[in-house]
């Protein structure tokens, strides 16, 4: 495997994923095939609505399982805690842009949410502050323009 076919990931993330792994492939599975049988049951499925939206369900959780399987297969878990003074995947980062502090945890891409302030290393702020250190400024273009960012904190 390339080194570039692999996708990093944090321990969490991917006990994450193995987590969602195996409740799609156990319990949701199940349950829809159910649901598709108690649908066939019903008698005439062409103009069955309940046939159709579980036969929906079934094909977004292959999907995803599929999805799911690659992502693992692929994924290797960061190990840049050794360098606890450099940014990298797994890293929570506190960084300064004009007058607010803001705190980020530097993950893989599959993990990335930005709801709960984790970024992927490979988003534009994400790949500028990898390898960065404490103090260092970084500018990053954004939709409102170049803002610059500086490291305050790295922890890991």
């Amino acid at each position: 495997m390339d080194k570039k076919d692999v996708i990093y990931v944090t321990k969490e993330g991917l006990t994450k994923l193995k987590t969602e792994l195996a409740e799609l492939s156990g319990a949701k599975r199940t349950e829809v095939a159910q649901r598709i049988k108690e649908a066939r049951e019903m008698g005439d499925i062409s103009e069955n609505s309940e046939y159709d939206a579980a036969k929906q369900e079934q094909s977004y959780i292959e999907g995803r399982i599929s999805e799911l399987e690659e992502v693992i297969k692929t994924s290797q878990i960061s190990d840049d805690t050794g360098k606890k003074d450099v940014i990298g995947v797994g890293a929570i980062v506190k960084i300064k842009v004009e007058s607010e502090e803001i705190e980020y945890h530097i993950v893989g891409a599959p993990e990335a949410n930005p709801l709960e302030k984790k970024i992927s290393h490979e988003s534009p702020l994400g790949s500028a502050l990898v390898g960065k250190r404490v103090g260092d400024k970084i500018e990053v273009e954004a939709p409102m323009g170049k803002l610059t960012y500086t490291i305050l904190k790295i922890d890991y």
